[in-house]
């Protein structure tokens, strides 16, 4: 089958198809349509099996990529599935909000002539088709252990670390102060790019193998009917990982910041996901975090900013305008995004950055100032520097702001003085332990590196896993219960 390979040169890439304009701006559901085996199997078989795979090279995750194509193409799907779902643990979220424009397919060496494999596409298809199979099982360990786990945090990387260790045979138990699974996967992102059933499909196969979920419960400084004490938990889990993200959202001064209207970007869209979930969200009936109507610019230009502006267009807005203080080939958003939301109506102001908010007891307006670019920083991006009497307004009445989070203080929070951090705020760990300044307790994911992708966490879990069972199975009071 080996000839079913390489036919790049003569097969034209083809992403799914994505629903009319007209149609998805107005509803929540997800925008680009499925492969069928036909597709998968086609598209798949573009991939030239290239000695040094830059596209896994550049996945965070070092996903077997070619050869799951190569499965693939070869209707071998079930193995297929086996192979991506080694590596990912989540493989069809993956597929759906990985900026693969920027990882895998952006690497990919066929030449830029002949259109990179279509990676992301397949990634998805594999997994759904293996859950239409009833290929994917619950989590059966060979051997029950007597150690305790306690997970702070079930978002992605809090997820896969949990599934690593259930497979260990460990008793997992993960804590959320949110009252569903899945993090920002499930209140961040919008549905137009992952549906929830996804993600609540996840939840309840992670559940069946023995995952024990304590939501509504965050971590503080003392017990509480809403609240675990850190120390509490600590005696209660011979090992604990905080994988908690970041919320904290970057706060924006300069005149007229206090006046209302201007929203943060985390509380938009938590509202809206709530709504489409059927929850009550009191905040967006009253319009506080509804953009119906309204004249919406969005501050920011990374993922979740194109996440605001998208969400906005489909709640009904007047206008929405993204506000960027670089051009479109310095943003950190993913450039498929961007085009996504210039299709459905959103405009896009390149290298503006806002000065002063206008209005009295609400925003009217925002006063923003022409940026022009200059050398590389210390970070090798190009400076922005403003450009003298270059001064305009855009009208508003709703504000968003999406520059990004930072983590919230933990040691204060937990009262925990010697959990160390950086300079920013992330907790530190050891370059390959994981581990904390707190022997037992180890941190993976944004709480660690800042805030980051969904994939970069997942890895992030998968190996604090690894690190906690080394650190747990060198101790000999931990030892395996008989079988």
């Amino acid at each position: 089958m080996a000839d079913r390979m390489l036919q790049f040169v003569s097969i034209e890439q083809h992403q799914p198809d994505k629903r009319v304009v007209a149609e998805r701006k107005l509803d929540f559901d997800e925008i680009y349509r499925h492969f069928d085996v036909s597709q998968a199997e086609t598209q798949s078989s573009r991939c030239s099996q290239c000695g040094v795979p830059f596209c896994q090279v550049h996945c965070p995750l070092q996903n077997n990529i070619p050869d799951w194509l190569k499965l693939t193409a070869e209707g071998r799907l079930q193995e297929a599935y086996e192979v991506s779902a080694a590596t990912n643990n989540f493989p069809e979220i993956c597929g759906r909000i990985c900026p693969q424009d920027r990882l895998c397919e952006g690497n990919c060496v066929i030449e830029k002539g002949f259109d990179s494999v279509t990676i992301g596409a397949v990634e998805r298809f594999i997994t759904d088709n293996a859950w239409e199979q009833g290929w994917v099982k619950p989590i059966r360990p060979a051997r029950e252990r007597d150690a305790s786990i306690g997970i702070v945090g079930a978002g992605p990387g809090g997820l896969a670390a949990a599934e690593q260790m259930r497979r260990l045979g460990y008793q997992v138990h993960v804590y959320d102060r949110y009252d569903r699974v899945g993090g920002l996967m499930i209140y961040g992102i919008p549905g137009f790019k992952l549906e929830k059933d996804i993600v609540l499909r996840r939840h309840a196969l992670l559940a069946e193998g023995a995952i024990n979920f304590h939501l509504g419960k965050g971590i503080g400084a003392e017990d509480s009917d809403t609240e675990i004490a850190f120390s509490t938990l600590r005696e209660r889990h011979d090992a604990i990982l905080l994988a908690t993200g970041v919320y904290k959202s970057r706060a924006l001064g300069g005149p007229g910041s206090g006046v209302g209207g201007l929203v943060k970007a985390l509380d938009f869209l938590t509202a809206s996901n709530r709504r489409s979930l059927g929850d009550s969200v009191p905040a967006f009936d009253s319009g506080e975090l509804n953009a119906a109507g309204r004249n919406v610019v969005v501050i920011g230009g990374g993922d979740t900013a194109m996440d605001c502006v998208r969400t906005a267009v489909r709640q009904g807005a007047k206008s929405v305008k993204c506000l960027y203080r670089r051009d479109r080939a310095n943003m950190p958003g993913s450039l498929r995004e961007v085009k996504n939301a210039e299709e459905e109506g959103v405009e896009f102001v390149w290298l503006a950055a806002p000065e002063a908010f206008l209005g009295d007891d609400t925003v009217t307006g925002v006063r923003a100032v022409r940026m022009k670019l200059g050398l590389p920083d210390a970070s090798g991006r190009q400076s922005v520097d403003p450009v003298e009497q270059s001064g305009f307004t855009l009208e508003a009445d709703l504000v968003i702001k999406a520059l990004g989070f930072d983590p919230e203080p933990l040691p204060t929070l937990w009262n925990q003085p010697e959990l160390e951090v950086s300079r920013w705020g992330t907790l530190k760990v050891g370059h390959v332990s994981f581990m904390t300044s707190l022997p037992g307790v180890f941190a993976a994911g944004d709480i660690v590196r800042g805030a980051s992708l969904v994939v970069w966490a997942i890895r992030d879990g998968r190996d604090a896993a690894a690190q906690m069972h080394q650190w747990l199975d060198a101790r000999p009071a931990l030892a395996v219960a008989a079988e």
